[in-house]
Formats: C-alpha cells, structure tokens, sequence
C-alpha cells in the first residue's frame, strides 16, 4: 500500500540516499559528500533504512584505518529500483532543468536506453493510468 511504502521512503532525504545507494553508493563520508545532507540526518537515515531492512550494514576497514560499515542494497531495497526510475522520467519530463537530464539509465548489457513500461498479467503494454481500474484486493477493509 501506498502509505505503508511511504511511511519507510518518502522523505526526501530518504529518497537521496536510495539514489546513491542505486548509484554504488556506500559509504557514509561519501554519502554526505553526494547528498549535502547534515551528519545527523544521513545517520537516521541510514539508520532508519537499515530498521527496515532497505539497507544492510557490511563491516569493511581501509589499511591502517578503524573498522566502519558501509551500506548495501538488500533484495528489499533492490525492489524499489522500479520506484526510483519512475521517479527519474518523471523528473526528466516535468521538472528537468535546461541541458537535458543529469543521468540517463542504460542497460549494461548492450547500452540502449532503459524505460519502464505498465504490463497487465497478460503481457499488454499499458499507454496510460486511464487503461487502469482499481478493484479491492484480499487485503481490502469496507470504508463508511
């Protein structure tokens, strides 16, 4: 539900920190750097994304260095790429500043453009939310 995913990402600051993390992102220093975020924001962030098991803590130490955590993408995480490119063309449409978009998402394997595209169950290509009815599902609660 749309609340529920809300209620773990949608904080803007939440929303950068996905971005790095999708981007190889994983370290806190770096993080910062890529984020401009306040020490004490990223920290709950990251924090905040671990509880939820979006994020997981691997330990790692540079030569002669203290022991640290970076931060990697669980399968939880992972399943929000949808979300985060979404997101991405929809900034790239209606909020894009001149020049063009910032990043453009390539498909590794051959390097065309990548695009996300609506499928029903049966594999038809959906043009718009106009092609789409909401039903109840089996999660569904009578509302007065």
């Amino acid at each position: 539900n749309i609340a529920g995913a809300l209620e773990i990402v949608g904080e803007k600051w939440t929303f950068l920190v996905l971005r790095e993390a999708f981007n190889g992102i994983r370290r806190f220093d770096d993080m910062q750097r890529r984020t401009g975020a306040p020490r004490q924001v990223l920290s709950s962030r990251l924090a905040r994304l671990v509880s939820y098991g979006v994020l997981r803590k691997a330990p790692y130490q540079e030569p002669g260095q203290r022991h640290r955590s970076e931060y990697r993408l669980t399968q939880k995480g992972i399943d929000l790429f949808p979300v985060m490119a979404s997101l991405l063309a929809w900034g790239d449409k209606h909020a894009a500043q001149s020049g063009g978009p910032p990043v453009v998402l390539t498909h590794r394997d051959c390097g065309a453009g990548v695009h996300l595209q609506i499928a029903c169950d049966e594999g038809h290509i959906l043009g718009s939310a106009r092609e789409v009815t909401p039903v109840p599902g089996p999660g569904a609660r009578r509302v007065a």
